[in-house]
This record gives C-alpha cells, sequence and structure tokens, in this order.
C-alpha cells in the first residue's frame, strides 16, 4: 500500500480553505499514485479550535465540509484520513474526529479515546473521549487508527503512565498491519526526535509498521513543526517530511516499490538552534498573516534582542514588509543606533530615526512639581521606555503594521522590561528564547543573512541605556549563571533548595531570581502573546496566580 503523508498548514476556523486545500493536496496524492493520504488531527478544523468548539453551527459546518470533502472525492482512487471536530454519536456532544473517505463515502469514523488536560492542553474542556480504539479495514489492509495522544501511553516507554488505558495496545490486540497517528503535536526543543522514539517503542513492541502525520504551522502561541515520519516494523525511519513547511511525502508500506521516500530538504535532521530560528520564523509569519496583517514594525535600539527579532521579521515576511524604528534617548550611544542602521540596511528594511529626547524632557518637566524633592529612579528610566512604546502604537495605528516586541525570556521571568513600554506590541517573538540562547541564534541569523548582526552588537554588554552607563549586570546576574536557574525553575518546576543542590549556586541568589519570577506574573499576564519554543513558555502552558504567597 502506497501511504501519502500530508502534513499541512490550516488556520483555526476556515473551514472553507482549509477542505480546499486538503483536497487539492489529496489530488497531489493521486496523481502520484497513492492509496491513502493521511492529514493530520483536526485537519479541517485547524488545532486547536478553542472555544471555537462551544459557537453555534462550529460542529455542524465542520461535518458540512468534511461531506463536500467526501464528494469531491468520488473522483480519486485515494482513500482520504483527515481530522474534524464532530459529535459523540451517542450523547451529541463535541468529540475530536477522524474520518476515513473513499470513493464519495464516509466509510469509518473514529474519535480520540484519550484527551490530554496538562500543559498547553485543555481537550476535555471540549470534547468527550472516545470509547474504543478503531481498527478500519482498507483494501486488504487493518489499519490501526489513533489521534495524537492515543499513541502517547505506551507503559513500557513512559516512567508513568497518564491514563489507564494504551490505545494502541488494545489496536495490536485486534490484529493490525499498520498503525497511523494522526496528530498536531505543538513544537518545543527536542520534540522531533522524541515523536521518533516514542511511536519507535510501539512499531518494535507490536512489530507493526507506524506512520505520524503532524500539523505544521503557528496558530496563536503553539508552533507545530510537522516533521512526518513513517516507520517500518524494525523502527527503521524510512520517510520524513520537512520540518515548519507543508510537504507531501510518500511510502509504499510493503517497501517493494519505486515509489520515492521523503526526506528532509538537506537529508539529514538539522540542528535545534537553527530549528528554534526556522519555528520562529515560521510562527511570526503565520501570526502576523493569520491575524490580518501584512507589515510588522520593529523598534530597533541596536541591541541583540531587537536585532535577532527584526531578522526573523524580514525573513518571515520579507524586507519590504518590516519597517525598524530608532528611538534614541538622553542616554543612547551613537553605537546603538550606528548599529541599528547597519541591521536595517543589511537586511534591506525601511529605517526610520525618532529622536524621543525632546518627549522625555517635556514628560520630565510635566512631573517635576509632583517630584519635587524625591531621587531619580525607576519611574525616570520608565518614562523612556513607555515614550518609546506610545511612538511604536502610534505607527501601527497609522500604518497597519503590527509591533513586534523584543523582550526575551530571562527578562521576562524576572520582570526585567517595561510594562506599557518595551512590552507593547501585538506578538512578542523572542518571548521563550533565553537570552544564552538569543545569542546562538544570532549566529544562525548571520550565517544566513550574513553579517546582518554586527559584531559590534554580539560582543558589548547588554544594556536598557535607560540612564547612565547602565548595564544588564547592574541588576541580573550574568545570563550564563541566570538561564540555568531560570530553566530549572520554570520550565522543570523545581523548588529553590533542589536548584541549589543542583547548580550549586548560592541559596540567596537562587531565592532572589525565584522571587522576582513569582513577583512579576502581573507583568506577563499583560504582555503580548509569545510564541512557544521550549517545553515551559510564558502563557497558555504556564499558570500561576499573580496574588500568591507560596514559597517554593
Amino acid at each position: 500500500m502506497r501511504l501519502a503523508l500530508a502534513q499541512f498548514n490550516p488556520t483555526v476556523g476556515d473551514l472553507r480553505s482549509n477542505t480546499e486545500r486538503i483536497l487539492r493536496f489529496a489530488e497531489r496524492a493521486d496523481r502520484a499514485g497513492a492509496d491513502l493520504a493521511v492529514f493530520p488531527e483536526l485537519a479541517i478544523s485547524g488545532y486547536p479550535p478553542l472555544d471555537l468548539v462551544e459557537t453555534a453551527g462550529y460542529l455542524e459546518s465542520n461535518e458540512t465540509h468534511l461531506r463536500r470533502l467526501a464528494a469531491a472525492s468520488v473522483r480519486l482512487g485515494t482513500g482520504l484520513v483527515v481530522g474534524y471536530c464532530g459529535r459523540d454519536e451517542e450523547s451529541g456532544d463535541a468529540a475530536n474526529c477522524l474520518a476515513c473517505v473513499h470513493r464519495g463515502e464516509i466509510v469509518f469514523r473514529q474519535r480520540k479515546v484519550l484527551l490530554p488536560t496538562y500543559d498547553v492542553f485543555d481537550e476535555s474542556r471540549y470534547f468527550v473521549p472516545g470509547k474504543r480504539a478503531g481498527v478500519w479495514r482498507f483494501e486488504k489492509a487493518r489499519i490501526g487508527l489513533t489521534i495524537c495522544e492515543d499513541a502517547w501511553n505506551d507503559k513500557q516507554f513512559w516512567e508513568r503512565s497518564r491514563y489507564s488505558r494504551d490505545p494502541v495496545e488494545e489496536l495490536a490486540s485486534q490484529g493490525i498491519d499498520l498503525l497511523l497517528n494522526v496528530s498536531a503535536s505543538p513544537y518545543h526543543i527536542g520534540k522531533r526526535e522524541f515523536r521518533v522514539e516514542m511511536l519507535r517503542a510501539a512499531a518494535l513492541r507490536h512489530r507493526v509498521p507506524a506512520v505520524l502525520v503532524n500539523q505544521v504551522g503557528g496558530n496563536d502561541q503553539l508552533i507545530f513543526d510537522g516533521s512526518s515520519f513513517a516507520l517500518d516494523e524494525s523502527g527503521t525511519l524510512r520517510t520524513r517530511a520537512d520540518s515548519f513547511r507543508e510537504d507531501l511525502v510518500l511510502w509504499d508500506v510493503a517497501g517493494d516499490s519505486d515509489v520515492p521516500e521523503g526526506s528532509w530538504s538537506s537529508g539529514e535532521v538539522f540542528g535545534e538552534v537553527d530549528a528554534v530560528f526556522d519555528a520562529l520564523v515560521m510562527g511570526t509569519r503565520d501570526y502576523v498573516t493569520k491575524c490580518g496583517f501584512g507589515k510588522a514594525i520593529v523598534g530597533l535600539s541596536g541591541g541583540i534582542d531587537s536585532a535577532l527579532t527584526v531578522v526573523l521579521a524580514a525573513e518571515a515576511l520579507g524586507a519590504a514588509n518590516v519597517t525598524g524604528v530608532g528611538m534614541p534617548g538622553p542616554y543612547s550611544s551613537e553605537g546603538s543606533l550606528t548599529d541599528a542602521r547597519h541591521t536595517a540596511r543589511a537586511l534591506g528594511i525601511r529605517f526610520e530615526t525618532i529622536p524621543i529626547a525632546p518627549l522625555y524632557k517635556a514628560f520630565e518637566k510635566q512631573l517635576a512639581p509632583l517630584f519635587a524633592g524625591t531621587a531619580p529612579n525607576i519611574a525616570e528610566e520608565n518614562l523612556q521606555a513607555r515614550i518609546r512604546g506610545n511612538t511604536l502604537m502610534a505607527l501601527s495605528n497609522k500604518f497597519d503594521g503590527l509591533v513586534l516586541t523584543t523582550g526575551n525570556k530571562s527578562e521576562l521571568a524576572v520582570g526585567y522590561c517595561t510594562i506599557y513600554g518595551d512590552m507593547c506590541g501585538g506578538l512578542a517573538v523572542i518571548s521563550d528564547v533565553p537570552k544564552t540562547l538569543v545569542y546562538e541564534l544570532a549566529a544562525v541569523a548571520n550565517r544566513r543573512r550574513p553579517n546582518a548582526i554586527p559584531e559590534s552588537v554580539l560582543t558589548k554588554a547588554p544594556s536598557a541605556e535607560l540612564r547612565p552607563d547602565q548595564k544588564d549586570s547592574d541588576s541580573l546576574p550574568p545570563y550564563e549563571v541566570l538561564d540555568p536557574i531560570l530553566k530549572l525553575y520554570v520550565e522543570e518546576n523545581l523548588s529553590v533548595s533542589a536548584i541549589v543542590e543542583q547548580l550549586g549556586e548560592p541559596l540567596g541568589l537562587v531565592r532572589e531570581i525565584a522571587r522576582k519570577v513569582d513577583r512579576n506574573e502581573y507583568k506577563r499576564q499583560q504582555a503580548a502573546p509569545g510564541l512557544r519554543v521550549t517545553s515551559k513558555a510564558f502563557g497558555m502552558g504556564r499558570r500561576f496566580p499573580i496574588a500568591q504567597r507560596y514559597v517554593r
């Protein structure tokens, strides 16, 4: 049997367009001689649909478009496996479903059995679970059908299973010739290879070929990498689709034909830093375009964070659609403005300079009567950031461009950012990128866009330039010290004492960093949505109360 792994990029809720594009992929698969084309989880709906599931008519519209797809498939010899939002046959409640379509008919339906409710997932809020894992007989093959999480509970692979049932084991006990998993599995660092190892364990355990077809594209904060793949019964990787782009690859399950097998365009799995770069480019492109914007505006300060952000924006949207704005203040160095101009020129983007010193002086004069008798402090510093935020938002309103914020995860974690200032914007592109990773991504940026980020930006001490000779190190430990602490506290949820024991850092330092993380939750909950690339990003995957006093 010839399979087509059809990973495509849906827009959540755009049922008509998603269905039309599924059909075009199916036609391509048919012309290539595929017997069966497999599409991702909730392909018609897009994932995650969230509260759209509860919107009047949404489930009915999914069904309508599924039937239209089935009717259009009558001219195809290729069968289709496609995900959609449906209903449980008995209760009528919403269900995460897949349908098998062949020669104009919906011949089989399956509901997702295991509904994840952890991390970024909240499926039990929207769906009822299926009661069984289904075996579909297609031509002469017995195909075991699973939807994403259904394949993530192998008791021999996981140290601790989340569910009492293992749908893959249930399918294998019925006798299957092929295991299919349709997925909308979000990307984070290390996730691509982990999926392969997980499904390889199932293929080896049950001695059955296994195929995973994953959604690709950015939907709000989540990035889906695609990276669909097929394994034979010995666990050998036989074909693999590209990461971070739509792809259609073929595989002959029997392995005895001349069907060309898909592969990475580079011929190998590229490194994770490059993967993060591509993830952020795709996530930015999809967020901006799916939200109806065509252009982006970036405050280009001459620092490494804004330089990386504007490179990502230019890669995502094209240089003609990106504007960099330099906003030198009373303490900005001439070198920073020079560096900002260099990056803009290297990328070929529009660059405008708007000095904020006159506005800052006007604010100082206006506030002088109230500030009389007080020493300058963070209030005066943050005035500059907020003037810049207002400037960028004015440009956004006037020219209909989305402002991209430039703060990194390290800063956001400890509150080293100004609410209503540098946090102003519609998308926080690198808010899940630790500062140390920013430098690694800058190296990738310079490899792809030679010398876009000048050496002076890479080597100078990080600074917000809000007071004379200010350095990040005045307020924070070196990022090489800070980032490992934040990883353990935020991503691995360890206690202060456990972090001290693991890293050997002083107790007072770790406790202070933890206190900063906890105290600045109010800022993060007012931040622009950010693109997730680590295992625990601020936003939908990390939900802490703002007003709380628990000490870990």
